[in-house]
């Protein structure tokens, strides 16, 4: 069996920052956006030493990679060009490499290209990385942001270390970039003496959500505690609010409304033939028997029975096979915990690229992923995840702006995003939306923004800056149609 899906989503720094435009990346967009007949004034804020941190957002993931262009169209590098006509200095980046994306760890590729659209949907660049993590190009940088950076990631020692590469600790793109083996993020964004900066908390709850909520590579989800998002994001408001006198802190956004988790539809399950047919329903019909078995002797109600009984296939749309951590345990019975998907399941786009994929990838009789194979709880939220993320979601969230220190600007990015899905943004003539391929704000990893989104992030940044601080850096005329909505290949 084999099938093919218009969502292909394959397995994202260094190139020193410069303030000229020698290699095409200049480091501010300052060049022909400001509106020439107003006076550009910070009011209260000094911008004189600009620092952002974050995490993918903030660094400019875009396409599922890291890429020389997207970063140069990162909100905060956007941001600088403005601030700089209010007395802004220097902003640096790290730029990577290429325009390929991705990045190596000992010549092995840690992540994968960027992503294009090809006229039918993403599909991968032609090329290899060739950004070497081990290259080490040492900041610190203005955009201390780090591709998945998590709330941890900013305070731990170790995160920007070569032997942390080995154990699995460190993050690749910081390792290429940390001042010193044993520096942190924040501490690098610290040194600079920053007089403004901007935090992005991070992608723990995108992370979360991504392996299906349970935990992931760079640890659990957790609210408060010492290993916690919620200790090293409020940590680390706390410090920056003791040694930078302007800032903005943003919100998280909810990564379970975004293209990501709701473009790839519940039947995904394409079968073109009745010999496929019959041979899927035909391997089904023992166990939905044993349901029924389990059914007579009480281990599980009629209600669970209906859940768990696989529906006959048919030549067309099927539902995915899933993995479902909640149902009773009938291990014993040789019974795993599968059922179909429904419409409140979701499914993300990573995940997708398994489906219809052999386990072992050559033989369809050893298991097909989606089809005759249950895809595992790794990309797959049920509705009860879902739940889960968007409660401590906005428990993480208030606690945020409950931590903002006064005088600072808090800006909902959560918000943004949810405008964005919801009601749609239209902005200089044009309308985003939470479309996957068209919408204008979603690149094509389903979470982060295309350079056109990151504008609109800064736009808004932009306004709440002035609404904070009296400044009218708004004023200068950001337009978002000067952003691209997406990079063909081989730029």
């Amino acid at each position: 069996m084999k099938f093919k899906y218009i969502f292909l989503i394959t397995t994202l720094f260094i190139f020193l920052g410069c303030s000229n435009d020698e290699d095409g990346y200049p480091n501010n967009m300052v060049d022909n956006y400001p509106n020439q007949y107003v006076t550009i004034e910070s009011g209260d804020a000094d911008f004189s030493t600009y620092v952002s941190m974050g995490a993918s957002i903030t660094a400019g993931v875009s396409d599922n990679s890291l890429f020389a262009a997207a970063q140069m169209n990162s909100y905060p590098n956007i941001l600088a060009g403005y601030m700089s006509m209010a007395g802004g200095g220097e902003f640096t980046q790290p730029y990577v490499s290429d325009n390929v994306g991705g990045i190596l760890v000992g010549g092995e590729e840690f992540w994968g290209p960027r992503l294009f659209f090809d006229g039918a949907g993403p599909a991968e660049v032609s090329g290899t990385p060739t950004t070497e993590s081990t290259n080490i190009v040492p900041g610190p940088y203005s955009n201390m942001a780090m591709p998945y950076a998590v709330g941890i990631s900013y305070v731990a020692p170790g995160v920007g270390s070569l032997a942390g590469l080995e154990t699995g600790a460190a993050n690749p793109w910081y390792v290429r970039t940390a001042s010193s083996d044993g520096a942190t993020m924040l501490g690098d964004a610290l040194m600079q003496q920053p007089s403004f900066v901007t935090f992005e908390p991070g992608n723990d709850f995108a992370s979360y959500a991504q392996f299906g909520a349970s935990g992931f590579p760079f640890g659990p989800v957790v609210l408060d505690g010492p290993t916690g998002m919620f200790a090293g994001v409020v940590g680390s408001i706390q410090a920056l609010s003791a040694a930078v006198p302007n800032g903005v802190i943003t919100t998280i956004p909810d990564p379970t409304i975004t293209p990501d988790w709701n473009s790839v539809p519940y039947n995904a399950i394409p079968l073109a033939d009745q010999a496929t047919v019959d041979q899927i329903n035909g391997a089904f019909a023992p166990a939905n028997g044993a349901l029924l078995a389990a059914q007579a002797v009480g281990l599980i109600s009629a209600d669970e029975v209906a859940l768990r009984t696989l529906g006959t296939r048919v030549v067309g749309a099927n539902p995915v096979l899933i993995e479902d951590e909640t149902l009773t345990d009938l291990s014993a019975l040789g019974l795993p915990s599968w059922r179909d998907a429904n419409e409140n399941d979701k499914v993300s786009l990573l995940a997708s690229t398994f489906l219809g994929v052999p386990a072992d990838g050559v033989n369809p009789a050893n298991g097909v992923w989606g089809v005759t194979l249950a895809l595992p709880d790794l990309g797959v939220l049920l509705p009860s995840e879902v739940q889960e993320i968007q409660t401590l979601l906005a428990t993480a969230n208030g606690a945020i702006a409950g931590s903002v220190p006064n005088g600072w600007a808090l800006f909902d990015l959560h918000g943004l995003y949810n405008e964005v899905v919801t009601t749609g943004v239209f902005e200089d003539d044009f309308n985003m939306t939470g479309d996957l391929v068209f919408g204008g704000f979603f690149s094509l990893d389903g979470f982060n923004p295309t350079s056109r989104g990151s504008a609109l992030i800064a736009k808004r940044m932009l306004e709440a800056i002035d609404a904070t601080y009296g400044s009218n850096l708004s004023e200068a005329g950001l337009d978002i149609g000067d952003f691209p909505t997406n990079y063909p290949d081989g730029l």
